[in-house]
């Protein structure tokens, strides 16, 4: 495992899982348990999405599947020990909101990965050609 990896995948990981935690418990006190997930989704999502395009420095889909699976791990880890063990919600955890945060946590790696995986250029590339070919 190299430094690169570990910064990527361990330690953006938890800076982002800190951040959603650290919004959670800051808004406890003025909005609804069951309204706190919903709230956070777009600004982790938007965090998410620039730290994956634009801080990750891998090169291959590999890397960032690995890295998004580190994160998600990180995510099911970290709610699980902090927020499910330590505070017991009576009405429960697992609803809609983390569910969807869970799928856009391994998600937007993927879609970055994806996106910078040079294998995919030439296919995107003879795309392009025969659409202009084409006329579309």
């Amino acid at each position: 495992m190299n430094m690169r990896f570990l910064k990527d995948a361990l330690g953006w990981g938890i800076v982002l899982w800190v951040i959603g935690y650290a919004l959670g418990i800051m808004l406890f006190a003025f909005v609804p348990s069951s309204l706190i997930g919903w709230i956070i989704t777009p600004f982790g999502t938007a965090i998410t999405l620039w730290i994956a395009f634009k801080k990750v420095n891998g090169d291959t889909l590999r890397y960032f599947v690995l890295v998004g699976l580190v994160w998600l791990l990180i995510a099911v880890g970290g709610d699980y020990v902090f927020i499910v063990k330590a505070f017991k919600p009576a009405d429960g955890y697992y609803k809609a909101d983390v569910y969807l945060y869970y799928v856009l946590t391994l998600a937007i790696p993927l879609a970055a990965g994806w996106r910078r995986d040079a294998a995919h250029l030439p296919t995107l590339l003879r795309a392009v050609d025969l659409g202009l070919e084409l006329g579309i």
